[in-house]
Formats: structure tokens, sequence, C-alpha cells
């Protein structure tokens, strides 16, 4: 019906999706939900970061710097620009719940690359989500 198209327009002072346009929480309910862009932070610099090929799908495995044995895997699954399946193979991104503060066209997302940095993008992209839960 298009009553929300604008509803985070200018963020509308929202920093962050409610949980009724979080996607992981949509889909799977209960406390599951998209990461915050600090959470995402606090990923990436307290994990190890490693280049792997699981079950013929390159990506990254990341580890705990206080305890190694446990990962979590981030396929380089590239993302979609309408039909176009883009960077496949080659780089993978993970949506946080974050707007960017300065233009409400943009959510925080992280990259997986050589850099595993954070950068913001368009939010009409298809980017992988990995859910956590509180």
């Amino acid at each position: 019906d298009g009553k929300n198209f604008t509803k985070y327009y200018n963020n509308g002072g929202k920093t962050v999706l409610d949980l009724e346009d979080d996607v992981a929480h949509v889909k799977w309910g209960g406390s599951w939900r998209m990461p915050t862009y600090n959470e995402q932070t606090e990923l990436r610099e307290n994990c190890y970061w490693t280049v792997v090929t699981i079950n013929g799908v390159k990506g990254y495995k990341v580890s705990s710097k206080k305890d190694t044995s446990k990962y979590i895997f981030f396929p380089t699954a590239g993302f979609r620009n309408g039909s176009k399946r883009e960077n496949v193979g080659t780089y993978g991104y993970c949506w946080s719940s974050s707007l960017n503060s300065q233009n409400s066209i943009f959510a925080w997302r992280l990259f997986l690359g050589s850099a595993n940095v954070r950068a913001y993008t368009n939010r009409y992209y298809g980017i992988n989500v990995r859910p956590v839960i509180e």
C-alpha cells in the first residue's frame, strides 16, 4: 500500500530499523534480528577473519580471538542489483539494521573483502543478512 515508503525518509529521528521492518525478525521471529553497526564493528575488531572454501563455497571463517574453536561462516555471495548478481565469489556483504544518519537512502553494511571494512550503501541492493539473537 506504500504507506511506509517514507517511514525512514531523513531517518525520522531513527538510527536503527524498527523490528517490524527487520527482515531477520520478520522471517525468524522471537528475538532474532539483524545486527547493528556497533555489533558488526565488534565482530570485525574482535575476530580473526580467514579466507576459506567450505563445501565448494568461498567465504570467510570468522572466529573469536578469545575462543578460536568455534566460528561462523560468511560466504562471498556478492549482491543483487535488480536481477543482476554482482561480485559473487569475490566479495560478500551483510546488512546491519543501522541507518546512515547523513542520508536516509543508505544503511550500514559489513563488507567482506580483503580489508573487512564497514561501509554504507543504497538500501535497495539485495545483500545477505546474518541474524543475531539476544
